[in-house]
């Protein structure tokens, strides 16, 4: 046990709670097994589970609103802003929640670069949320230790639930960013990925004012060098494409590009892991092992073997390790401006080539968009048509500024440093959902891999007609009947009555954007 006597953030929690600063890997895993909060899986991991909430909660989220804030965030759907008062009056409740419990606390970096950097220190009541935090963010040296300072603070209390009629919550979970306070406050909910999510959030306010873009993107560096970035929602491939066993891997979700390069903001990763293979995702599995935390992933009850096949709990599991688990990982995790940008988006319609080479345009409306597919009703395992997402720079639950705001300061670096863009559909070829087959993970590599090397570069291109976007007509190790989406599907009317429906939608999206009229131009064609 350890004392932080004088810490702002802890000082007010009252001598009953009792602290237990920075414990190592190998101490937070014995802890957790011996509260009963995890069990340890044959292969080392931790794993935990996370009750009735197993993902992110963004209707809960909330922004505190003051003189810092309101007239800088973009208010509305997905910023909802809840007054001083109510935040200070939740706090004092889980203070005192926290008054007499045991506290775990970590103090760590949210960026690599030193020069951008954010210290923060996560103060959580369960052992397992401090080993998350401890692998997913980046780690300080002994020496940095001794002298860190927080700038920024989160509160963990997930058995501390709300009363929405009381402190003006939409449920009993919640999720409370204050900039004045420099504080994030999240109760209710068990899911770890709240905290990680949370401290993105507030990157995504602070570092634009310091000239650095934040982007939910992975991103790795090839053997010249090279950097690339790999924009996406979850499960279009932006963890799987970064773990590349040819590449180095930077980092696999949240980066900041700056004046002089690309910088993770982690010292982690946080994989989905639901059918997850050591043949179709090896540095992926390899990662997984002690010191690594996995959240709702069924074990075998006799020999504890983890069961990525299963989703009992939820499709969402997750794995999250710290980025030295990955064989060849950047450390730091630092690169260059990056050549190539790829916009990945899990096309359930079919409509989508499986790549095409956007103009600077093409780029900010796509950028803008943020598009791609999910499958309702898969959970239950019944399948439907698909449903279109669109999530603003690919990270719309995390944007605390106006869209425009981050697409404006990326085209200025695409410009300045004459990155080439890549629109990559890892969805759907030949038809939409259930009528199509999904594109396999051995032809997005090859596609991606061609973009990245430049052979790409050296082969004809033409534009197809539903959305207006410049295609290749061949690509070395893949089948060229795919790569125009059209000719991929057997029935031509029927995808042309898709590919019409998919950029209406596109188009409706895109009323709601400040963009000028070259971007409004450069979206689909179908009509």
């Amino acid at each position: 046990m350890a004392s932080l006597s004088g810490v702002e953030s802890l000082s007010a929690l009252g001598a009953g709670a009792r602290v237990h600063a920075n414990l190592s890997v190998a101490r937070l895993v014995e802890t957790a097994l011996m509260r009963g909060e995890a069990r340890l899986a044959a292969n080392g991991a931790l794993v935990a589970v996370t009750g009735a909430r197993t993902g992110r909660s963004p209707k809960d989220r909330f922004t505190v609103d003051d003189a810092v804030t309101h007239s800088l965030v973009d208010w509305g759907k997905v910023n909802n802003a809840i007054a001083p008062e109510r935040f200070e009056a939740l706090l004092e409740r889980v203070t005192e929640h926290l008054s007499e419990r045991d506290l775990f606390v970590q103090d760590l970096y949210c960026g690599a670069d030193p020069t951008y950097r954010l210290p923060i220190r996560v103060i959580s009541e369960y052992a397992w949320h401090s080993l998350f935090v401890h692998q997913l963010f980046v780690r300080p040296e002994a020496a940095e230790l001794a002298t860190h300072t927080p700038e920024f603070t989160v509160i963990a209390a997930p058995e501390f639930e709300a009363v929405p009629e009381r402190d003006g919550t939409h449920s009993s979970a919640f999720i409370l960013v204050d900039f004045t306070r420099k504080m994030v406050l999240i109760g209710g909910t068990k899911y770890a990925g709240e905290m990680k999510k949370s401290v993105f959030s507030a990157m995504n306010f602070l570092v634009p004012k310091r000239d650095v873009l934040p982007m939910h993107c992975s991103a790795n560096v090839g053997a010249d060098g090279q950097t690339a970035l790999f924009f996406g929602l979850s499960g279009t491939g932006k963890t799987t494409l970064s773990a590349d066993p040819a590449r180095r891997l930077i980092g696999d979700d949240e980066h900041g590009w700056s004046p002089t390069g690309i910088f993770n903001f982690e010292g982690g990763c946080y994989a989905k892991c639901v059918n997850l293979s050591e043949e179709r995702e090896p540095q992926i599995y390899r990662a997984i092992r002690f010191g690594s935390v996995l959240e709702n992933v069924i074990l075998d009850a006799h020999t504890h073997e983890p069961d990525f096949d299963l989703i009992h709990l939820t499709e969402n599991t997750r794995a999250a390790y710290p980025i030295d688990f990955i064989d060849n990982a950047v450390i730091p995790g630092i690169g260059s401006h990056p050549r190539n940008v790829m916009f990945l988006a899990a096309d359930a319609f079919g409509v989508l080539p499986p790549i095409a080479r956007l103009t600077p345009e093409q780029a900010m409306y796509h950028f803008l968009s943020g598009y791609t597919a999910k499958l309702a009703g898969t959970e239950a395992g019944m399948g439907s048509d698909p449903v279109p997402e669109f999530s603003a720079c690919f990270g719309a639950p995390f944007l605390p500024l106006a869209p425009k705001v981050y697409a404006e300061m990326l085209g200025e670096r695409l410009r300045q440093h004459q990155s080439s863009c890549w629109l990559v559909n890892t969805g759907w070829s030949g038809g939409k959902f259930g009528v199509g087959k999904r594109m396999s993970l051995k032809i997005t590599r090859a596609l991606v891999n061609a973009a990245l090397d430049g052979r790409l570069n050296k082969v004809e291109f033409i534009t197809e007609p539903a959305f207006g976007l410049s295609i290749p007509v061949s690509c070395p190790d893949v089948p060229a009947e795919i790569l125009n989406p059209r000719n991929a599907w057997a029935d031509k009317q029927a995808y042309d009555r898709t590919a019409a429906d998919l950029a209406a939608r596109f188009e409706a999206n895109f009323q709601k954007f400040d963009a000028s009229e070259a971007i409004r131009a450069a979206g689909p064609k179908a009509k």
